[in-house]
């Protein structure tokens, strides 16, 4: 997937580089391709570049090198054509604590030249009301949950119809249930035709809503693709349940899978669960060379590939270890 044309995509980028003062290179050529209409999952580790990334791309920082657009705007040749269909939340919102959310609200609306002042009310409502704040309007921003602020940033970047929302780290600080409203906000405006460029370090975020993947890490992207197609690039286990691990294990072994694995602790040895890459041997072979060895089988399966198994698999480190 090449970053390298607008045609298709409501966000690029060209070999785009942030080298800092004293040499630390934070973003290192890097080709984003955000097609329309995806929730695309922006995932590293804290410390990979992510945010410094998306503060180049909105035009907060200059590159050191390279080229990015937005909604095929150069950026920041055309920053001020495109950025007002660009709703952004970066490094948690930032509002006057002596006033309510609503208030927050109107001042941002009022700062904003492309604003309708006739609407400004309403759209304030719909978009508290969007964000579950709706009860919470006139509450004094510094009475606010972690939680709550975070959601006030999001109906900030809502006052105005948008086109791409790109969000960095929105759950953040979230408890349970504020963390499933974003993601079910999330999944609506995509659903409405929104593209959502969506920042996290959470696994299970971008697995949860996301149908495209970014991996970043110390600052490359290392992966970029459909996130069904990321997950088939990982080698194939294969999970085995018996009540003769033993057995199961030299069968194994023998038919030619390697990192053969018990994975199911137990204290009596009658019973466990065997997984071991599949490689190039085929599942309905190495069934048959089970009951050929006269291992009892349960049940038998691939394992479930998850976003950790494929970060390990791009960078051969365990996810975290670069925050």
């Amino acid at each position: 997937m090449s970053g390298s044309s607008g045609d298709g995509f409501a966000v690029t980028s060209d070999g785009l580089t942030k080298r800092f003062r004293g040499g630390q290179v934070a973003v290192d050529h890097i080709d984003l391709a955000v097609p329309h209409g995806a929730v695309y999952g922006f995932l590293g580790p804290n410390g990979s570049g992510k945010t410094t990334t998306i503060r180049m791309l909105l035009g907060l920082v200059r590159p050191t090198a390279g080229t990015s657009t937005l909604l095929g705007g150069r950026i920041p040749e055309d920053s001020q054509r495109v950025l007002p269909l660009v709703g952004a939340l970066v490094e948690g919102p930032a509002f006057h604590p002596y006033l309510s959310g609503r208030d927050n609200l109107r001042r941002l609306d009022a700062a904003d030249r492309t604003a309708d002042p006739a609407t400004c009310t309403d759209r304030i409502a719909a978009a508290l009301d969007r964000v579950g704040l709706g009860a919470a309007a006139g509450k004094r921003f510094r009475n606010y949950s972690l939680g709550m602020r975070q959601r006030l940033g999001i109906a900030a970047a809502l006052l105005q119809p948008r086109q791409l929302l790109i969000l960095d780290e929105p759950t953040n600080g979230l408890d349970p249930q504020g963390t499933r409203e974003v993601r079910s906000l999330v999944t609506d405006l995509a659903a409405s035709g929104v593209t959502v460029l969506l920042s996290t370090h959470l696994l299970s975020e971008v697995e949860q809503i996301c149908t495209h993947v970014g991996v970043m890490h110390v600052g490359k992207l290392v992966a970029q693709s459909l996130l069904t197609d990321l997950r088939s690039q990982t080698a194939q286990r294969i999970r085995v349940q018996t009540t003769r691990p033993d057995l199961a294990v030299a069968s194994l072994a023998r038919l030619g899978l390697t990192d053969v694995t018990d994975v199911a602790p137990r204290g009596d040895e009658t019973s466990g669960e065997i997984t071991a890459l599949l490689g190039s041997a085929r599942p309905e072979a190495v069934i048959a060379g089970l009951v050929q060895d006269q291992v009892p089988v349960i049940a038998f399966g691939p394992v479930p590939v998850n976003l950790e198994d494929v970060f390990v698999t791009l960078t051969g480190e365990g996810f975290g270890v670069s925050g």
